[in-house]
């Protein structure tokens, strides 16, 4: 998807998940940098939850992939 169409897919999710429990699986930080809750998956187990900036700041799994150094 280009830049464009994230931007406006991004603010429907934004808009529509208003007042509701979303799952969202996202490939792209972007669209999980507001979310409440982040769970960090890795072959099915849960590796790291948290919100965006606990993750980021951890210096684990999540930021590894952050950073594209994933394993």
């Amino acid at each position: 998807m280009d830049e464009d169409s994230q931007k406006l897919v991004q603010k429907a999710l934004e808009t529509v998940s208003k007042g509701k429990t979303t799952i969202i699986i996202a490939h792209r930080m972007s669209t999980i940098e507001n979310c409440d809750k982040i769970f960090v998956l890795d072959s099915g187990k849960v590796k790291e939850e948290g919100n965006f900036d606990e993750l980021k700041n951890k210096g684990g799994y999540f930021t590894k992939l952050r950073e594209g150094k994933q394993n």
